[in-house]
């Protein structure tokens, strides 16, 4: 079954064609990276603009690179929550329009567990990707239950996965979200944008031992998985020099203050996570989200020998049509559809929640 996925929450217009919720036969993504470069930071406006204009060459060129023409699609998956409301609406509002005109079944998916779903994907060696093969990406896929990190800049969640439409959120951000605190660090030292890739590799030339920011205290009400940004932020923008450990290190300054900065990041989720792995049991962990990218989460996950990790390959932990495509055929093949009344919706309340 061919379905048509369409990604375009936040600043990635996206498409996808993938086979069976597995074989990706095209991947699209137009990056919006150089219009918001100029601010250090996604511009909502700006997004949804560019969307609605690049909308669909994106998935005429999708359908381009599968070597399918629109009647060969089968159905249509599309992100409708969470994210950018008005870049939002552009990409659904173009899959209700594809999927009616085409009498075509039609689905809206969470983007968080598009992205969960994203290390099931395979790229097919007919669409030019780098693998190839007759079954999905990971030889044996994870067996419910597993648990759940998903980092991104809106979003940081730790999760029990029963099935890939049935999370229980363990612990969440009660503040900002690992992503948001690597872009503003970023921001606020001109590290580059965006800012996550700009620390991890600046970071790779520092020392992480010349500041040591504190890890935050989260003690009331038993939060044992949650995580918090905001001390950390602040610790590095405004109270850095309080943090220093190598008063005379040798190395540049930038590059010192990103790879303590990234370091105590990484900690941060590594602490609620492993605590997680204990509590639970659950000894296999199913990494999303665009800090599943990070190099240092990704060395120090691979460390834990107790514990089978799976990350995404690198094209496909950024936001992309093929994930959504392939967690939509997980909903059509069951029979699901969605209403074309369906509308976006900014957040999802269980993705983050106050404190204590």
């Amino acid at each position: 079954m061919n379905i048509l996925g369409i990604e375009s929450s936040c600043d990635e217009c996206a498409a996808a064609v993938v086979l069976d919720g597995w074989r990706v036969l095209s991947n699209v993504v137009a990056t919006q990276i150089p219009i918001h470069r100029l601010y250090n930071g996604v511009v909502p406006e700006l997004a949804s603009r560019a969307h609605a204009e690049w909308i669909t060459p994106v998935v005429q060129e999708a359908l381009a690179q599968a070597g399918l023409g629109p009647a060969a699609v089968e159905g249509v998956a599309v992100t409708a929550r969470p994210g950018l409301l008005g870049s939002l609406l552009v990409g659904l509002s173009f899959a209700k329009a594809f999927a009616w005109a085409r009498n075509l079944p039609f689905i809206a998916v969470d983007h968080m567990l598009a992205h969960l779903y994203a290390p099931r994907l395979l790229v097919s060696a007919d669409s030019g990707g780098e693998a190839g093969g007759s079954g999905p990406a990971s030889a044996e896929p994870p067996a419910y239950p597993f648990l759940g990190l998903l980092v991104s800049g809106g979003h940081s969640i730790i999760c029990r996965v029963h099935g890939f439409d049935n999370i229980e959120v363990l612990g969440t951000t009660i503040d900002d979200a690992a992503g948001e605190a690597f872009d503003k660090v970023a921001k606020h030292y001109g590290f580059g944008y965006p800012g996550g890739a700009a620390i991890d590799g600046l970071a790779r030339t520092g020392d992480p031992g010349v500041f040591r920011f504190s890890m935050p205290n989260l003690h009331k009400g038993g939060r044992r998985y949650d995580v918090s940004y905001s001390g950390l932020k602040t610790a590095a923008i405004i109270n850095l020099e309080q943090f220093r450990a190598k008063p005379d290190s040798p190395l540049e300054r930038p590059a010192n203050i990103a790879a303590s900065f990234q370091r105590t990041a990484v900690e941060i989720l590594l602490r609620s996570l492993f605590r997680a792995v204990e509590d639970t049991g659950l000894t296999t962990v199913v990494i999303g989200g665009g800090v599943a990218a990070n190099s240092l989460l990704r060395a120090r996950v691979s460390e834990r020998k107790d514990i089978r990790s799976i990350f995404p390959p690198l094209e496909f932990c950024g936001d992309n049509g093929a994930m959504v495509a392939g967690l939509g055929y997980q909903y059509l093949a069951r029979g699901d559809r969605s209403p074309l009344t369906v509308t976006a919706s900014a957040r999802v309340s269980a993705f983050k929640r106050p404190y204590p």
